[in-house]
């Protein structure tokens, strides 16, 4: 992203740590899921004031580094930092405060790394930006019953996002990630007050690619999510702008 991006935000626009704002803009995170910050660029470009919040993930931030996210800041945009840190507590912290340092809105640990590490993240976070997103990240979308147990999981997938969910937020996470299959059943259980942020969303008739819990925009938004994280369909359109403006009627509906 060499070059000033266009069209800043608004400062008065939704923010993401605001879970019930009636702006449909501030639920929809679009993923930069591409290899270089020309072709973030285009899209973010393409999109315009059509969303607000861009996910950065693991293929991004390798290929181009803090820059990337550093550009989109200036730019007036929100920034979901994706790239689930699971380590030694120290080490995650010493990530997290970079991270606030760039500026992100959100990121993302795995709920898996236990009690320590994520109060680690959750303490790092409040020291450097008390309004920084940390979400713990259940289990993947990518994972069905099957390749949960294989992986040494008892319990059924929403036993799981459940039991993970909670312990996100026993220390002090202001939210989890999870698929829109268990988002009804961890409402239920927990409550409204976290955001949940919601990938592996599919506008109807769109291929599912490697997700394997999937729902629509206006599922997931039913079943609890505060946010929905949307890719291809979007990036991957002839006309971006115009699928993310389709999408936010969706939300909106």
């Amino acid at each position: 992203m060499h070059a000033a991006l266009p069209h800043r935000i608004p400062a008065d626009s939704a923010r993401v740590g605001d879970f019930h704002k009636d702006d449909a803009r501030g639920k929809l995170i679009i993923a930069l899921d591409v290899s270089s910050a020309a072709a973030a660029h285009k899209i973010v470009t393409a999109v315009g004031d059509s969303a607000l919040t861009y996910k950065v993930g693991m293929q991004l931030y390798t290929a181009e580094g803090p820059r990337v996210v550093r550009d989109l800041v200036a730019s007036g945009r929100r920034v979901f930092l994706d790239l689930k840190y699971h380590d030694i507590p120290t080490t995650v912290a010493a990530a997290v405060h970079e991270a606030a340092r760039l500026g992100v809105s959100m990121l993302t640990v795995h709920a898996v790394g236990g009690n320590k590490m994520l109060h680690a993240a959750v303490d790092a976070a409040r020291a450097n930006n008390p309004a920084l997103l940390v979400l713990g990240v259940t289990v993947l979308t990518s994972l069905d019953q099957n390749e949960l147990e294989k992986v040494g999981f008892q319990g059924t997938v929403s036993d799981e996002v459940l039991r993970l969910s909670a312990m996100a937020l026993d220390n002090g996470c202001k939210g989890i990630v999870t698929s829109a299959r268990e988002t009804a059943a961890v409402r239920a259980e927990l409550g409204h007050n976290f955001a949940i942020v919601t990938p592996g969303v599919r506008p109807a008739g769109s291929g599912h690619g490697d997700q394997v819990r999937v729902a629509t925009p206006a599922e997931a938004i039913a079943a609890g999510a505060s946010h929905i994280v949307v890719g291809r369909p979007i990036t991957e359109a002839a006309d971006p702008a115009a699928e993310a403006r389709a999408i936010l009627a969706q939300i909106s509906s």
